[in-house]
């Protein structure tokens, strides 16, 4: 009874001292004051008005209207490479959790075996054996429950990867399919000068012939044909390897991208003043960030879990005819059980060495997490200071346009009446073209800025 005592008083410490080893991941503190600049509210909420959902919720359909580029998108969704393979990560984790939960229960062979034996010529004995062996390792001290919980915070992880990859795929098919945009009307404002740089080249050679210009006005002016020339060239040239970059965005051969015009899209315009710091949550990869952390959390978990001992049942059953002494037909059954528990005592240091890898991947993962959330925050300030910019900047463009096409005019007429030189309408003409292309320019930088807000706000996930 001594003894019975004493063994129950030994395992009863051995699982008070395994307490510690049973916890779950709590997320830690982290510094989250001022991540937000531009004069943003944390209790604030940035808002698609007049929608009552966060701007990050909303489907992507309902923030990309145009009909083209919601073909283009939901092509992607489907044959992105980077996507599939995002969802065969998922699918293998979810196999590796299965497999982690079914480490609880015991393991079973089967391994029947004959013999057929003949002494000295004599009559064959037959003999078999069916044995069945299980082997079943008792998790006192939590090593299969924290690798378990790994398991499942790791496909967490894995599927904010791929919720991740989805929402970078519509942000990027519709910041190259505005770019497409963008682009195409900067070509349209760079034939439109073409054709008014050629009437005052014309315009110049006449002046010329009737001596009221000399031949140095005509060389400028056809120089600077040419060189809208040249930017219409490079421009094409921008517009191809956009449609390409598309294109293998969408897994598909370089090809043309049908779409719409710029001055038909329809973005949201209007947005509150506030971002509150909990719609970073819908950021899936800070949350993938969080769930590395867990992971990690739960790999000290696992490496503590090792210097304690190993509990392991081995029971076992055969059906045989040879009982040793003798066969006998039909055969019996041979039961056994075998209990072992292994304490490391030295393992060279490697127990040691695991727990500090361990818990220095922890901290790792810590500052990874952190960093997730400033970098969130810093790309919502980003998105809504260029957002704001580019509006002023358009608008303030749109009157210079406006002065600029006046001014090109009236040069133009005190030109041809000697009133005025012909660097004046050059350099009339080049202004009016800057303008026109910053404009533009500063459009799609504003629809760029709601793209880049709605990514940065976890948007496309649904």
């Amino acid at each position: 009874m001594k003894k019975i005592n004493i063994l129950l008083m030994a395992v009863g410490t051995v699982v008070v001292t395994s307490c510690g080893l049973y916890q779950k991941y709590e997320r830690p503190d982290v510094n989250t004051k001022g991540i937000i600049r531009d004069n943003v509210s944390l209790t604030d909420t940035l808002v698609s008005t007049p929608d009552s959902l966060t701007f990050g919720n909303l489907p992507w359909r309902t923030v990309f209207t145009d009909p083209q580029l919601q073909i283009l998108i939901q092509q992607a969704l489907d044959n992105n490479p980077d996507l599939l393979n995002a969802a065969l990560n998922v699918q293998m984790a979810e196999t590796q959790l299965k497999a982690a939960r079914l480490a609880f229960l015991p393991q079973f062979t089967f391994s029947p075996s004959g013999t057929i034996a003949s002494w000295d010529g004599n009559a064959a004995t037959k003999t078999y054996q069916l044995p069945i062996a299980a082997s079943w390792n008792v998790d006192l001290f939590g090593n299969l429950l924290s690798q378990k919980r790994s398991a499942q915070v790791q496909l967490l992880a894995t599927r904010d990867y791929q919720t991740a990859v989805q929402t970078n795929i519509v942000a990027g098919v519709a910041n190259m399919y505005y770019t497409l945009l963008m682009l195409d009307r900067q070509l349209e404002i760079l034939n439109d000068m073409q054709q008014l740089t050629k009437e005052t080249w014309d315009m110049m050679k006449l002046q010329m012939e009737l001596g009221r210009a000399r031949s140095t006005s005509v060389q400028s002016a056809e120089a600077n044909y040419y060189s809208v020339q040249a930017q219409t060239v490079e421009m094409k040239r921008q517009i191809r390897e956009t449609e390409n970059a598309l294109s293998l965005v969408l897994g598909q051969p370089a090809q043309t991208i049908s779409r719409g015009r710029l001055e038909n899209q329809n973005l949201p315009s209007k947005f509150s003043t506030g971002v509150g710091i909990q719609l970073l949550a819908n950021r899936a990869d800070v949350h993938a960030a969080e769930m590395s952390l867990a992971q990690c959390f739960y790999g000290v978990e696992t490496a503590r879990s090792r210097f304690y001992p190993s509990l392991t049942i081995s029971p076992s059953g055969t059906f045989t005819n040879s009982g040793g002494a003798g066969i006998v037909n039909p055969g019996k059954w041979l039961l056994s059980a075998v209990g072992s528990l292994v304490q490391p005592i030295f393992m060279k240091g490697q127990l040691t060495a695991g727990l500090r890898v361990a818990e220095a991947q922890y901290e790792q993962a810590f500052n990874n997490w952190q960093n997730a959330v400033l970098k969130a925050g810093a790309e919502v300030s980003d998105a809504l200071v260029l957002y704001n910019s580019s509006d002023e900047k358009a608008r303030l463009e749109a009157q210079q346009v406006e002065v600029l096409k006046t001014n090109v005019e009236h040069t133009k007429m005190l030109f041809k009446n000697s009133s005025s030189s012909y660097l004046e309408v050059i350099t009339a003409q080049q202004s009016l073209l800057n303008a026109q292309l910053s404009k533009v320019s500063d459009e799609f930088y504003k629809m760029r800025a709601v793209v880049n807000l709605y990514n940065a706000l976890g948007g496309g996930g649904k």
